[in-house]
């Protein structure tokens, strides 16, 4: 998920301990650490899209693909995506933990944009493609609304401040992972697009989903970690394959659907908590 923490992206200032003649210095000098892992992102990004066209839509437009082969350039498409998840998540923990350049918090915004908006939004049209013509128009709109979701989700990440440990709305690399799912459990299609759309308002809504640190985080690189297993054996037609995939697909939705009602239930809670003791301190002072 989008891990990097703000403070920690704009606590070192170039003025604080750079002289002015570093201003001449090259750009690939003044790179960080956290910002080669943002870039790495970028290009899982880009290659995921690069094998969706190449290895789904062509072979489907040109009626030239054969079903393994396609079936093994989607599973590498989505297996750079939680590639890319992977990069996002050690950016943030390494810019916490390292220096991290001025330009940190906008590179991850565009990696992610690339990664979690563009690459999950162009799976969705060539799905739509693959499914039937009849459905284009509507893959398109939904893919849209997936990709506008995104761009609302890192503006409103970049000036707006939340609590602490917290995001505001799904972070696009869950929800990235959960339109994907959505689509590789080959439902039927209303009911697929519908999930997108939900997915797509989910990421923009004001719940709170908890950010990935510490034993979190180990559970999140473990999930992904599985993920790809699954799609390796999907891809591979191995024994069970299948059946793997489409458990961790339903797995990763359900969490997706899950999260939300317990947050819900959270600040439910909270607000009953505090009407309790608003309640019983206006008996105190009676």
């Amino acid at each position: 998920m989008t891990v990097i923490d703000r403070n920690a992206r704009d606590s070192w200032s170039p003025d604080a301990d750079v002289d002015d003649d570093d201003d001449d210095m090259p750009l690939s000098l003044r790179l960080s650490i956290a910002d080669a892992l943002t870039l790495a992102n970028a290009t899982c990004g880009f290659l995921a899209v690069y094998f969706t066209t190449t290895g789904v839509l062509i072979p489907h437009l040109t009626g030239s693909g054969d079903v393994g082969v396609v079936r093994n350039n989607a599973a590498t498409a989505v297996l750079l995506m939680l590639l890319a998840s992977v990069f996002d998540l050690f950016d943030g923990l390494v810019a916490r933990k390292l220096r991290s350049s001025p330009m940190g918090a906008e590179l991850d915004n565009l990696s992610d944009l690339i990664s979690f908006g563009l690459a999950p939004a162009y799976f969705v049209i060539v799905w739509g493609l693959v499914v039937g013509s009849v459905h284009e128009p509507l893959s398109a709109l939904a893919a849209i609304v997936v990709l506008l979701a995104v761009v609302l989700r890192l503006a409103r990440f970049s000036c707006v401040t939340v609590p602490n440990g917290v995001f505001q709305g799904m972070p696009s690399p869950f929800g990235a992972l959960t339109v994907v799912s959505i689509v590789l459990l080959e439902l039927p299609f209303f009911p697929t697009l519908l999930a997108i759309v939900g997915v797509a308002w989910l990421m923009v809504s004001r719940v709170e989903y908890p950010k990935p640190r510490g034993p979190l985080a180990a559970a999140m690189l473990g999930w992904i970690i599985t993920g790809m297993a699954m799609l390796t054996a999907w891809a591979f037609d191995a024994p069970g394959g299948e059946l793997l995939l489409q458990t961790g697909c339903a797995m990763q939705v359900v969490l997706g659907a899950v999260i939300p009602l317990f947050a819900t239930a959270r600040r439910v809670n909270t607000f009953r908590d505090n009407r309790r003791e608003a309640r019983a301190a206006a008996r105190a002072r009676i």
